[in-house]
Parts: structure tokens; sequence; C-alpha cells
């Protein structure tokens, strides 16, 4: 639950939409399968935490090795059944083979005009992605700015792997929320709530006994939202000075008034140079993402 212990965690809603995406992945490719990303997912209420949840999945586009998944989470209050959308989001997962090699995948065709209409859309949101990975990747270039960034450093524990003995993909994601949070409560108050999880690329694997490290760090600020970048690295604990990249992501935070709606936080000052430079490319990010075309979730439903 989040701190206020009313709703559901964004990092747990995370981590169910990746479970969600995996089984569907793993159904159609018929194989071990790696989250490569998670994009757009767009917290539009909060989950009670004595609410029914349920989650699908299916295909909506898929490469020679790719498949593009959607995901949504619907819930109900216990008593009437009747479900709602809390999130969707689309995923991207790549089967691999015992090796670990990439191995092609069944094509799926689409046969409705809805189908149609969202292969279209999954096709068209491919290159606007790989200009996004570019410009988080750029973040990773820029200093540390005048605000110190919240970093947790730990060792991935045999119950965060898979069977393949890699760290799960929700677990990541877990984590970053988890640490993106403390970073908002930080810079607002407990009451900061997720609203946004977006630009999230997984990199390389993260093996068990590896250590971790995440560093969530403040880069903009609008009138009532923090946009914060967050980085997880892993080195083997022999070497903890061999860091590597393996996942990042841009989480954007609200602070809940007592009304529910969002107040006012505080702004984040631009003193120097990195500052600027970091606040630049979170702008351009978001004109970036507020240009791709969005997948329409009933559409999704309606067609399944």
């Amino acid at each position: 639950m989040d701190a206020a212990g009313g709703s559901v965690q964004a990092g747990r809603v995370l981590e169910w939409i990746d479970k969600a995406g995996y089984a569907c992945a793993v159904g159609w490719s018929g194989s071990y399968c790696v989250t490569a990303y998670v994009g757009d997912v767009q917290f539009s209420r909060p989950i009670s935490a004595d609410s029914i949840v349920e989650a699908r999945a299916r295909i909506i586009y898929t490469g020679r090795t790719s498949m593009h998944v959607f995901v949504s989470i619907e819930t109900s209050e216990l008593r009437n059944r009747s479900f709602s959308e809390a999130t969707h989001c689309l995923l991207v997962f790549v089967a691999v083979d015992q090796d670990g090699t990439p191995c092609e995948v069944p094509s799926w065709d689409p046969w409705s005009s809805g189908d149609r209409t969202i292969y279209a859309r999954a096709e068209a949101r491919i290159e606007p992605r790989k200009e996004i990975r570019a410009k988080m990747l750029e973040l990773q270039s820029i200093g540390a700015g005048s605000v110190a960034p919240t970093v947790f450093r730990f060792l991935a524990s045999p119950g965060d792997t898979n069977w393949g003995g890699k760290v799960h993909g929700g677990t990541v994601l877990r984590w970053i929320d988890e640490t993106a949070s403390a970073c908002a409560a930080g810079w607002a108050s407990t009451s900061v709530v997720a609203v946004y999880s977006g630009g999230i690329h997984f990199f390389r694997p993260i093996p068990i006994g590896n250590l971790v490290e995440i560093a969530a760090r403040l880069i903009h600020t609008t009138a009532r939202s923090m946009h914060i970048s967050v980085a997880v690295r892993s080195a083997h604990p022999s070497t903890p000075g061999d860091l590597e990249l393996t996942t990042q992501c841009i989480t954007v935070f609200v602070d809940k008034a007592l009304d529910g709606h969002a107040a006012p936080v505080r702004q984040l000052p631009l003193l120097s140079g990195d500052d600027r430079a970091l606040d630049s490319v979170a702008r351009e990010l978001i004109d970036l993402r507020s240009a791709m075309a969005a997948i329409p979730s009933t559409l999704v439903r309606n067609t399944a």
C-alpha cells in the first residue's frame, strides 16, 4: 500500500502488469521471454487495497523476435463486481532460447478493422520510442545537478529471481517505484502518488546475487508535478565499481492534497548548467510523449 495505507502502490501495479504481459508473451512464443520495454503507464485512479483486480493482456504487434503486449488493469469493489479500468500500458517482450539468444516468434496478423488500427498504432510508436530511449540515455551523461539523488543499494536475493536466475522485470519496476517515491516524498511530502511511468527500457538482466544500485533524481517540476529520472545499475559484488546501466525510467509524481487533488509543489531551482540541461531534456521528453499516437484501450478490449 501507499504511505497513507489506503491504496495499492504503483510499483505493485507495475509488477502485476509485467506478470500478465509475461504470461501472454510466453504463451504466444512458447519460449522464455525477457521484458525489453514498458511504456506510457497512466495511473488514472488509485486502486483500493480491498479491490478485486483483473489483468488482461493480449498481443497487438509482433516483430521477428519481439511481441508488443497491451495490458490493462481493471478493478471492482467486492460487492458489485462491476469492473472499470485503472490503468493500461504497452510492453515489449523478446523471446530468447536457452543461450539467451533472441529467437523468432509466430507472426500476429490483424484480421479486423479494429485489429488493423491497433497494429498501426503500435507500429507507429516504434520510431518515436527510439528517440525517447536516446534522449533518456542523454540524461545519464549529464551531471548530478544541485539536488542530491535518492540512492538505494542492495543485493539481488533469490526471492527476486525467475527460473532463469535473473531478476523479474516486474521486481525491477517495483524497485524503481519505491526509489522514485522516496525521492518525491523527500521533495514534497509523504502524500505523494505516482501518476505516470514510462520510457522504461531494460538493457541487460540482473543476475541473482548481484549488487543493485537504484538512483532517482528530480529533473523537472511543473506547478503540481515532479518528474523523476531513475537509473538502475548492477555489478558483481566483487567489483562494485563496475556498475552497468540495466534499466532506465521516467516517473511523474504529484502531492495529493486532503481533497484528493494534486497540491502545488515546491519548484526545482535551476541553479547550474546541469540543472538546466536536465530540465531541458525532461521538457523534450514531454513533447515526444505527447506526440505519440495513443492506443485506445476500449478498442483493444472490444477486438480481443
